[in-house]
């Protein structure tokens, strides 16, 4: 599907429809939007434009050179936009040019952060002149998306971090360094979102094609990158914290059912070296010639464990 963005008076319109390119004027248009495209839709773009829209393996190449470059008539970007689902994170990879002022995006899905920005160019199209400036405004919408989702990681952290700490070490159980690993694997997902927006941001702030009157803008955005990266670092520390919790939780649950198992085993030590003597098959054993041999060696052995746990009470190991 095509959608292409364009001035009409004091409003921006958006047709989904590329046929429409050939009927426009070249000045009017502000933004193609590729999702899906199919075959001849890209065709029919890169021939009105004289372009070459990039591949998915492109958009996903992770070298400088590929998350944005610049020739004499091209910018061209590209950068990962993360998707949230009830389990875990995934990345879209998505590429942009930027041509005479126009902009086109390419995409395989739907994307909440493009969604936000075109209502924005219905709602303030005078903010948004050229596809300069949608171009910053979607990766303005992207950074504040990216701050909901460490908000949202953050409040899991603190979620599981009420849990563990309410919780007694015998309720501890896998499931927590489970959700603890998915917290992180959120967590750096996410850091590398933004470190690759700050890549892209910071080659902008280079380039001589773009407004100046972007560049206040940029370097708030740079700024708010920062503090994310910042964020993200804090959230690995708390997370290595509550793993080293729930570990030291573990390991006392364990010392606990050793101690219980080492108590036990010490307890019955003497019945049983007791059981084990008169077990003996010797000819000359006087034990067995006695009337009340039996009733005897269930007392020692009965004695010898009460002393046992007397002992253990008074040592405070009961």
């Amino acid at each position: 599907m095509v959608t292409i963005f364009y001035k009409s008076q004091d409003s921006i319109v958006s047709e989904v429809d590329e046929e429409i390119l050939s009927q426009l004027d070249y000045e009017d248009i502000l933004w193609v939007d590729l999702v899906e495209g199919t075959e001849h839709e890209i065709e029919r773009v890169e021939e009105f434009f004289g372009v070459y829209l990039q591949t998915r393996q492109q958009a996903e190449e992770i070298e400088s050179s590929s998350r944005y470059s610049e020739t004499e008539s091209l910018i061209v970007a590209n950068a990962s936009f993360l998707i949230p689902s009830s389990e875990a994170y995934f990345s879209e990879p998505t590429s942009f040019l930027l041509k005479d002022g126009i902009l086109i995006s390419t995409r395989n899905r739907e994307l909440r952060s493009f969604g936000d920005t075109q209502r924005k160019l219905s709602h303030n199209p005078k903010a948004y002149p050229t596809g300069y400036h949608i171009f910053v405004g979607l990766f303005e919408t992207r950074i504040d998306m990216d701050a909901d989702m460490l908000e949202g990681v953050a409040r899991g952290i603190a979620r599981l971090s009420r849990r563990i700490n309410l919780a007694k070490p015998e309720d501890i159980d896998q499931d927590v360094i489970l959700e603890i690993n998915t917290l992180q694997e959120n967590t750096m997902l996410i850091r590398e979102n933004i470190i690759d927006k700050q890549r892209i941001i910071s080659g902008v702030l280079k380039s001589e094609r773009f407004p100046r009157d972007l560049f206040p803008k940029l370097q708030v955005m740079i700024k708010d990158t920062s503090s994310l990266v910042n964020h993200t670092d804090f959230s690995f520390n708390r997370l290595d914290y509550l793993q080293d919790t729930f570990l030291g939780l573990a390991n006392i649950h364990l010392n606990k059912i050793t101690k219980t198992f080492t108590v036990a085993s010490v307890i019955f030590m003497p019945p049983t070296l007791i059981a084990s003597i008169y077990g003996m098959n010797f000819n000359v054993m006087p034990e067995l010639q006695w009337t009340l041999g039996y009733p005897f060696a269930i007392l020692v052995m009965i004695l010898a464990s009460l002393i046992t746990v007397v002992i253990f009470k008074l040592k405070k190991l009961l």
